[in-house]
C-alpha cells in the first residue's frame, strides 16, 4: 500500500468507525468490538506510514481547493506521525478501558459515546496530517464540534453548562484570534503551507510578527494557556474515559501540537529566538505551569486536580515552543508522548476507583491502596512519570526542556521547572504514597475490589507504556530530528 493511500485511509477509518458503531448500536458486544477493531487498524496504519515514510518525497493529498492556490491538504511530517502515532495507539486502549467504565457506571447512550469517540479521532488524525493551517483550522474546529456532545455526555445541567463554556471558549478563541491570524499570514506570504524554516521573509517587520504570534497562541485556546484555561477543568464533568483520551491526550494535545506546528513550520525556530514577544510568552507559559500546580494542589477532587495538573503540563509544551532552540522545540515534542501516557494513566486510576469504591475526593483515598493495590501501585507510576523521574518516560523530555532553558541562559525558567516537578510530587505522588504505605485501611466494611478486568488492562497497557518510553529515547528524537 502506497503512503498516499496510507494518507487518505487514516482519518477516513475512524470515520467508518463512527458508522460501524452506529450499525450495530443493538448489539453492545459487536458494537464495542467494531470500536477496538477500528482502533487497532488505525494504529497500524499509521504505524505503517511511520515507518515507510521519507522526509525527502512526502505524499500530499488534496482534498478540496475551496480557495484558488489554498487546498485542504494532508501531508505527513514528522511532529504530526508521532502526534498521530500516540492518538492512535491510546485510542483503542481507552475503549478497551471504557467497556468496564461505562458498563460497571451504568452510563447511558453508549452508543452516541463510542461514536462521537471515533468522530474525535478522525478529526484528530486530520489536525496531526494537516499540510497546511487552514486545513488544521478546519479539523480543528470539527474535533471541538465532535467532542461537545462527549462533554455534556450526562445531560445534567452542570454538563450543559460545562459544554456552553467549552464551546465558547474554544470557538471563540479561534474564530477571534487564530482565524485572523491566517487570513493576517496568508496577506502578508500568499502561503499557509506548513515550511520547514518557515514562511515569512527576512524583511517582515517584527512588530508585526510578534503580534501574530500572540494571536496564533492565545487563538489555540485547545492549549489551555492562562488565561484561557478554564474550559478544561469544566469538561472534566464528562465521563472518565472522554477525560482520559480527549483531555489528556487528543483535544489538549491537538493545542500544544498546533502551537508547536505554528512556532516550527510557520515562523521557523530562528524566528522565534529574535522575537521579544516569544519571551514575554515563555514567561506567560512559566506562570500556567506555576499557578496549574498550585492551584492543583487546593483541589480536593481528583479529576480536578488532574485536570490543573494538565494545565501545568500543557505549559511545558508551550514554554519548549517559545524558547526558540532545538531542545526546547525536541522537548515540547517529546513531552506530548510522555506526558499523554503518565496522565492517561492516572485518569484511568480516578475513574477505576469511582467505579469500585464510589470515590472522587483526595481526602477519601486514605488506606485504599490496600483494597485496589493494583490501581494505586499504576496511579504511583502514572505520578513518577509525570514529575519526571526514572525509570519513567517523562524523565526525557522534562530534561531537554531544562536544557533548553540553560541554553537560552534563562535561568529563571530552568528554576520554574524544578519547582513545578517538587509541585508534582506533592500534589501527585502523595496520593498513592498515603493510600498504599503510610494511611491505615479506612474504617467500615464495604466491600471494595478492583475495577473491571477490561479496566484493568487497559491500565496495564499505558502503565507499561509509561516505563518502556524510558527506554526510547534516542529512537524518538531520531525520528521527529530535524523539525527544528
Amino acid at each position: 500500500m502506497t503512503a498516499g493511500y496510507l494518507v487518505a485511509l487514516i482519518p477516513l477509518v475512524p470515520l467508518l468507525g463512527a458508522f460501524a458503531v452506529i450499525a450495530a448500536r443493538r448489539h453492545p458486544d459487536l458494537r464495542e468490538a467494531l470500536s477496538i477493531g477500528a482502533g487497532v487498524i488505525l494504529f497500524l496504519l499509521v504505524a505503517t506510514l511511520a515507518g515507510t515514510f521519507s522526509r525527502d518525497l512526502p505524499p500530499v493529498l488534496v482534498l478540496a481547493e475551496p480557495f484558488p492556490g489554498l487546498a485542504l491538504a494532508l501531508s505527513p511530517e514528522p511532529l504530526g506521525l508521532l502526534f498521530a502515532l500516540v492518538a492512535s495507539f491510546l485510542w483503542p486502549v481507552t475503549t478497551l478501558y471504557a467497556i468496564g467504565y461505562m458498563r460497571a457506571h451504568g452510563e447511558e447512550n453508549q452508543t452516541r459515546f463510542y461514536a462521537a469517540f471515533a468522530i474525535s479521532i478522525a478529526a484528530t488524525m486530520g489536525i496531526a496530517l494537516s499540510a497546511n493551517m487552514l486545513t488544521l483550522f478546519v479539523f480543528y474546529e470539527i474535533l471541538t464540534l465532535a467532542t461537545y456532545p462527549l462533554v455534556t455526555h450526562a445531560g445534567t445541567e452542570e454538563a450543559r453548562r460545562s459544554g456552553r463554556l467549552y464551546l465558547g471558549i474554544l470557538m471563540g478563541t479561534s474564530v477571534g484570534f487564530l482565524l485572523l491570524a491566517m487570513i493576517w499570514t496568508w496577506t502578508l506570504t500568499g502561503t499557509l503551507d506548513f515550511t520547514s524554516g518557515g514562511v515569512f521573509g527576512p524583511d517582515t517587520d517584527r512588530s508585526v510578527l510578534g503580534v501574530l504570534l500572540l494571536l496564533y497562541v492565545f487563538g489555540t485556546g485547545k492549549a489551555a494557556l492562562m488565561p484561557f484555561h478554564r474550559w478544561l477543568p469544566a469538561a472534566m464533568v464528562a465521563p472518565t474515559p472522554v477525560s482520559a483520551l480527549l483531555h489528556a491526550v487528543a483535544v489538549v494535545k491537538a493545542g500544544v501540537f498546533t502551537i508547536l506546528k505554528v512556532s516550527v513550520y510557520l515562523f521557523g525556530v530562528d524566528l522565534i529566538a529574535e522575537l521579544a514577544v516569544a519571551d514575554w510568552l515563555a514567561a506567560v507559559a512559566a506562570l500556567t505551569i506555576l499557578l496549574g500546580s498550585l492551584v492543583a494542589m487546593t483541589k480536593d477532587n481528583l479529576k480536578a486536580r488532574l485536570a490543573y495538573s494538565t494545565i501545568s503540563q500543557l505549559g511545558y509544551v508551550v514554554l519548549g515552543a517559545m524558547l526558540g532552540v532545538a531542545a526546547g522545540v525536541t522537548g515540547g515534542a517529546m513531552h506530548i508522548a510522555m506526558h499523554a501516557f503518565g496522565k492517561i494513566t492516572l485518569f484511568f486510576c480516578a475513574g477505576a476507583i469511582l467505579v469500585a469504591a464510589h470515590k472522587t475526593n483526595v481526602s477519601e483515598l486514605d488506606g485504599l491502596g490496600r483494597r485496589m493495590p493494583l490501581t494505586m501501585a499504576a496511579f504511583l507510576v502514572g505520578s513518577l512519570s509525570i514529575v519526571g523521574l526514572p525509570p519513567f518516560g517523562g524523565t526525557w523530555s522534562k530534561w531537554l526542556l531544562v536544557q533548553g532553558t540553560l541554553d537560552t541562559g534563562l535561568w529563571m525558567l530552568t528554576a520554574v521547572l524544578l519547582v513545578s516537578s517538587l509541585l508534582n510530587l506533592l500534589y501527585l505522588v502523595s496520593i498513592p504514597v498515603r493510600s498504599l504505605f503510610i494511611a491505615q485501611p479506612a474504617s467500615g466494611g464495604e466491600a471494595i475490589r478492583e475495577a473491571p478486568l477490561a479496566s484493568l488492562l487497559a491500565i496495564a497497557i499505558v502503565v507499561t507504556g509509561c516505563v518502556v518510553l524510558f527506554f526510547l529515547p534516542d529512537s524518538i528524537r531520531a525520528f521527529i530530528g530535524g523539525i527544528s
